[in-house]
């Protein structure tokens, strides 16, 4: 009995060891490695995050050292207490003004 595939390209193709070995250790490192294709994605994704988060607590820092500078100065430091925590002299009263746009109006449901 005389197999009829034999004389085909694409069976000559599948029965060469060469190929199953290329698609043996092609399955092995896309899938089953410690170091596979997923893992690697996973991984750089992590990277590429921590990168953008150390871009921003680096420009975090710089902000910081500018208010810092800034506050050396007595001026700024009343005019920072004074605009942040609403601090005022014994004679001065405080308006605080708000707007309709300014507050975040909650629908009440009834």
């Amino acid at each position: 009995m005389t197999n009829r595939f034999k004389d085909k390209p694409w069976f000559k193709f599948l029965s060469n060891k060469y190929v199953w070995v290329l698609l043996f250790f092609s399955t092995w490192m896309i899938f089953l490695d410690n170091y596979s294709y997923f893992d690697h994605r996973f991984l750089d994704n992590q990277i590429n995050e921590l990168e953008d988060n150390k871009k921003y607590y680096q420009e975090e820092i710089r902000k910081d050292q500018e208010n810092i500078k800034k506050l050396k100065n007595p001026q700024q430091i009343e005019k920072y207490a004074r605009e942040k925590y609403y601090m005022k002299k014994d004679s001065e009263d405080i308006y605080i003004i708000e707007f309709e746009g300014d507050t975040i109006e909650k629908d009440v449901k009834k």
